[in-house]
Parts: structure tokens; sequence; C-alpha cells
């Protein structure tokens, strides 16, 4: 009788079966039907068939895709570029100086974009070489000199120490009378600059205690002790003597509403004492770039000061040149979202400030020509001031911490957090 011997499976299937069978005993008793079998996991599976459908359903690298990211690329270049200035911290001096000094040229108009302070250099290259060049100087002299006596760093990057020497250097210029490319004029331009930056730190100490900017207080001041110094006929720096806005004039002249309209947007060029339009549009669009809120306060501001020359009878020129306008400007756009968070009680609040800093403007034009000095902007700044100081309750729980300013959208998404303390920005 022939046994039959029983073949024995291989090493590899034996140890294939032992594997899958302590697979199996891993499983929990979840995986276990009713009728005792298992059920196989399809976890592994299902998930790259949800990978494979994530990966059919994601947009195609195409124009749409493109369209989005340059977008983004350009909603960085708004605000305040809060992440190109952390990236400069490692840069070169010379590129820092670049960016601080940028910053400088938009902070003349309450904005903080170095992109916006290049569209303004170009405009005022477009306007006049000089005058930018007498502005570069001013802008320079001030920025390194708060660097050498020790300026808070914070302060300097952010263009506070900049914008008030670069004003007052503009200023020597427009009303200087020995002509364009006088080149002596750089010698005041750069002393007063640095003036500038003296006074900026006294003041700041002195209105710190009241929460208060300093603004543009060292310009004023400066320009004046300039001005007073030399005189209308000094052989060396000989400057043109202030006119006053209600000087005597034809009272049958008519007025053209094309040229009032330009005027209203020349007065947001004459902040940085430029007449032309076309410097004055790209003036504008810098501001927009920074901040939309804060161009169409420029304009409702340029406007308003232009109806209260009317309404006064101001001479036709100061009208057409924007003159009326600015300090106007300047004032609505204190109030309109930059000190204050944006509303509608702030907005009219603007407004008032507005019609306010172009009558105080005309009043001190007129007082201040009887010496041939000019009022410069001391109304709008005089007036902002005196704004910030009000302590009425529907308008002070609107006002913003100095240390909290930053873009008029941002105030307006941050209301009621930089109250306590949470939201992170630039001093103005």
């Amino acid at each position: 009788m022939v046994k039959l011997r029983k073949e024995r499976p291989p090493a590899r299937a034996t140890q294939r079966s032992a594997l899958k069978s302590r697979a199996w005993s891993a499983r929990p008793d979840s995986a276990l039907r009713r009728d005792g079998r298992r059920i196989p996991d399809l976890s592994a599976a299902c998930s790259t068939v949800t990978m494979w459908v994530s990966d059919k359903g994601a947009p195609p690298d195409g124009p749409g895709g493109r369209g989005r990211r340059v977008l983004r690329a350009l909603l960085l270049c708004t605000g305040d570029m809060a992440q190109l200035r952390k990236s400069m911290d490692k840069q070169p001096f010379l590129l820092q100086l670049v960016e601080w000094s940028l910053r400088g040229v938009s902070r003349v108009i309450l904005a903080n974009n170095p992109l916006s302070g290049a569209v303004i250099l170009g405009a005022l290259l477009m306007h006049s070489p000089w005058q930018a060049l007498l502005g570069l100087m001013g802008l320079l002299a001030s920025t390194l000199t708060a660097l050498i006596i020790g300026q808070d760093s914070e302060e300097v990057a952010g263009g506070l120490h900049g914008f008030n020497g670069m004003l007052v250097a503009l200023l020597i210029g427009i009303f200087s009378s020995a002509g364009d490319w006088y080149w002596w004029l750089l010698l005041p331009a750069c002393l007063t600059g640095a003036t500038c930056t003296f006074l900026f730190s006294g003041l700041s100490a002195l209105l710190d205690r009241w929460d208060l900017p300093v603004s543009v207080f060292p310009f004023n001041a400066a320009i004046l002790l300039y001005l007073a110094c030399t005189g209308p006929t000094n052989p060396y720096f000989p400057h043109h003597p202030a006119t006053p806005p209600g000087a005597l004039q034809d009272t049958n002249a008519t007025l053209h509403i094309p040229q009032l309209l330009q005027g209203v947007v020349l007065g947001v060029g004459q902040i940085y004492a430029c007449g032309t339009l076309w410097p004055s549009v790209l003036i504008l669009a810098a501001v927009l770039l920074f901040s939309p809120l804060l161009c169409v306060h420029a304009l409702l501001g340029s406007a308003a000061g232009t109806l209260a020359g009317l309404s006064v009878a101001v001479r036709p020129s100061s009208l057409y040149s924007g003159l009326s306008g600015f300090n106007g400007a300047l004032g609505c756009m204190s109030v309109g979202g930059l000190f204050f968070t944006i509303s509608w009680k702030t907005h009219l609040f603007s407004l008032a400030s507005a019609f306010l800093s172009a009558y105080a403007d005309i009043a001190l034009s007129n007082l201040l020509a009887t010496v041939a000095l000019p009022a410069c902007s001391w109304a709008a700044t005089l007036t902002a001031t005196l704004m910030l100081l009000l302590t009425a309750q529907n308008l002070s729980s609107y006002r913003i911490p100095m240390g909290r300013v930053t873009t008029p959208e941002q105030n307006l998404r941050t209301h009621g957090h930089w109250t306590g303390g949470t939201t992170e920005s630039t001093d103005v």
C-alpha cells in the first residue's frame, strides 16, 4: 500500500500567510461582519482616490491663476508695506537709507509707503528737477542728522525725520527769486533740513504728553525763520514776498469752471508745492496706492478749500493754482480715517475740519502777508491738533492713539481692538 506524501507549501507562501493572519488578527472587532467575516480596509484606496480627485479639481495654472498671483502681489504694494520694512532689517545701509527716504517723501502727504514715495519723487522730477533735488537734499540732511544724534531707530526707519526737511527745502526753492539751479540754495536747504530734526526731537517730548503728533510744526517754524532772516532784498538768498489771497482784484473777472475743477486736483499737488496738473495727478495716484479712503478725503478737502475761497472772494489765481485747497485737503485727510476711525460722524467731522483749515489759512495768509511771509500749512496743522484735543464723547471714542495709527482701512478693520493695545502699527 502506497502512502501519499503531503507536500509542504513554499517558505515564501508560508511567510505571506502568516503576515496576513497577523494583520487580520490585529483588526478591531468593529471590522467583523455579523457572519464573522472580516471587512477589508479600503482607507488607503479611498485616500488615493481623494487625492486624485482633488488634483483633478485644482484650477489649472492658467491666466486666472496668474491673475490672482498678480493681484496678491499688487496688494502687497499697498498700505504701509510692513513686509518690506521687516525684510529691510538685514539689508545694507544704503538700501535701508533709500527705503527710509522714500517713506519720508510719502509722509509729507500723510502716507507711509515707499512705493508711493517713489511715485511722488517721479512727479516732482517731472514738475521741476531743481525742486526735486532741493527736496532730496533737505530730506537726506534731516534723516542723517537724526541718525547722528541718535534718534529712535523706528522713527528714522518710518521716515518721520525726513519729511519736514524735504518740505522746508521745497519751499526755499519755491520762494527764491534767484531762479533755478542757484547752487548756493543747497546750503540753507541742508541747514534748515537739519534744524527740523532738532525741532522735531524737542517738540515730540512736549506733545507726547497729550498723545499729539509733531506733524509739520518743525517745517512751518523753520521756513518762517529762514524767510524772516533773509528778507526779499537779501543779496545772497533773495525771495519773493508773499501775496495775500484777498488782494485787490478786478471785480468784473469771470470764473472758469474747468480751471476751478483743475484747481481741486492742484490743491493736492500744492502739498508738495507742485502747481502743474499731471504731476499732481501722479501725487494723487500715490495717495490712492497707500489708501483709497485717504485719496477720497484729499479730493474732498481740496474741494472744500476751493469753496471756502469762493465764499470770501479770494483771487482767482489762488483758486486756479490750488493754493486755496491744499490746507483743506490736509485738514480733511488728518481727521478722515487717519487719526480717527472712519464713520459717518468722523466723515462729517473731516469736512468741517477742511472748511476750518481753509478759512484759517485765508486769515493767516492775509495777516502774515503784511510782513511778506507766507502762512504755509499752519492752518491745517493747528486745526488738526485742535481736533485731536476735543473731548466730545461722540468724537473722542473714535480717536486712534498715535502709536496705533496706520492706514484708514486698517484702522477701520481693527476698530475696537486698538483700545486694548492689541494692534501693531507705525507712528505718524
